[in-house]
């Protein structure tokens, strides 16, 4: 897929006038694509593991430390560990979202071509189904060797019985007659 030049201009329309025209902006793409990845980590046993240990560390520094370091007292509950996880998931929740979206465009894309791909399939097999078929009637029409055989065999008899002479009746002779030529037997092709 070709990405459009950010300094491509459009000429069905005024320079300056880009709230006429508006063009699919690159920062939502980037945004998309930001959020992915956010999102991709957060599905990873890394951020799991990370998250967990961030928390633990938390939780044992403001319980163990000396009063004067710790900034979230356990008294309270975790108040700011609450407060930051609350905000982490907030954010999150809406990436996440994001993030399938994009991919549901883009299954939905994939779908759509896959559809297509599998009907120009089907318009090729049934075409080549046809022909199959059409072969297969010709052929049926087609002479076979047995019968071009056969054939060769019945005009051969024929020409054999045209040239056998005939037997001779009997008849009173006659004046002698001059000799007539002996029949020529007419030039046959040889067959291989």
């Amino acid at each position: 897929m070709a990405r459009s030049n950010r300094h491509d201009e459009s000429f069905d329309s005024p320079k300056g006038f880009s709230a006429l025209n508006p063009r699919p902006s690159r920062s939502r793409d980037r945004f998309g694509r930001f959020t992915e990845t956010i999102a991709r980590g957060m599905g990873t046993p890394w951020f799991l593991l990370g998250l967990t240990i961030f928390a633990v560390v938390w939780m044992l520094f403001n319980t163990f430390a000396p009063e004067a370091w710790r900034f979230d007292s356990y008294a309270i509950g975790f108040t700011a560990l609450t407060l930051i996880l609350s905000l982490q998931a907030s954010y999150a929740a809406p990436m996440i979202l994001l993030a399938q979206n994009r991919q549901d465009d883009r299954d939905r894309v994939q779908f759509e071509q896959d559809r297509q791909r599998a009907e120009r399939n089907l318009a090729d097999t049934e075409y080549l189904a046809r022909e199959v078929v059409a072969l297969r009637l010709a052929m049926k029409d087609m002479a076979t060797k047995d019968f071009i055989k056969a054939e060769l065999r019945a005009l051969l008899e024929e020409l054999e019985k045209d040239e056998a002479p005939a037997k001779p009746v009997a008849k009173k002779p006659a004046a002698k007659a001059p000799a007539k030529k002996p029949a020529t037997r007419p030039a046959t092709r040889s067959a291989k």
